[in-house]
């Protein structure tokens, strides 16, 4: 793809994320097209249906996110970087709610868990480096990070929570995560449900 393309295909990506964020369903091919400073014709030429276009925003996120976490992987503070890695990761499922509903109703379901599994070596890395900081408790492994996030991610996309309650939410479980003064916390073993 020449470099001119590529730079339209970014702009048309970028705007139709903003779009579809703002108008819900209703988002149509024009006010993307507006919004990324291109033709109409552009705007099919790279993605000739809206399916098209809404995998394609997908798609760039997931490339972005794993982008993210491997630049926070070496930044100066550990902590910072898996918990505001965190947070975006609940901003975005929030932000990209009509998109997923959209991908849903056209049949191409998003499943949040297996985006993370994707992501798991680079959440898995953040997380050992905010250990090894002394800012989260030793006993977190990465699968209950991941699980942390699935239920977050899935509460901001198909629950609609208010900007307020994912911020609380996000700060309560940050708190169950942080490293706690004298130690850390024993691992609980599951105890057999009854009935």
């Amino acid at each position: 793809m020449r470099a001119d393309a590529r730079r339209n295909r970014a702009r048309i990506l970028a705007a139709a994320g903003e779009v579809f964020a703002e108008k819900g369903p209703a988002a149509s091919t024009e006010e993307v097209a507006a919004r990324a400073g291109v033709a109409v014709g552009t705007v099919f030429k790279h993605f000739p249906t809206k399916r098209d276009l809404l995998q394609a925003i997908m798609k760039d996120l997931l490339a972005g996110l794993t982008r993210e976490v491997e630049d926070l992987a070496t930044g100066d503070d550990p902590a910072a970087a898996l918990f505001g890695f965190m947070e975006r990761m609940v901003e975005q499922a929030a932000h990209k709610r009509t998109v997923v509903g959209l991908l849903a109703e056209a049949g191409t379901g998003i499943q949040v868990a297996s985006a993370l599994l994707l992501l798991r070596e680079g959440i898995g890395t953040l997380l050992t480096r905010a250990q090894r900081a002394g800012a989260v408790r030793e006993d977190a492994c990465a699968d209950e990070v991941i699980a942390l996030l699935t239920g977050l991610c899935q509460g901001a996309l198909h629950a609609g929570w208010s900007p307020g309650l994912r911020r609380r939410t996000l700060a309560i479980v940050a708190d169950g995560l942080r490293a706690r003064p004298g130690g850390g916390v024993e691992r609980a073993e599951a105890a057999p449900s009854s009935g």
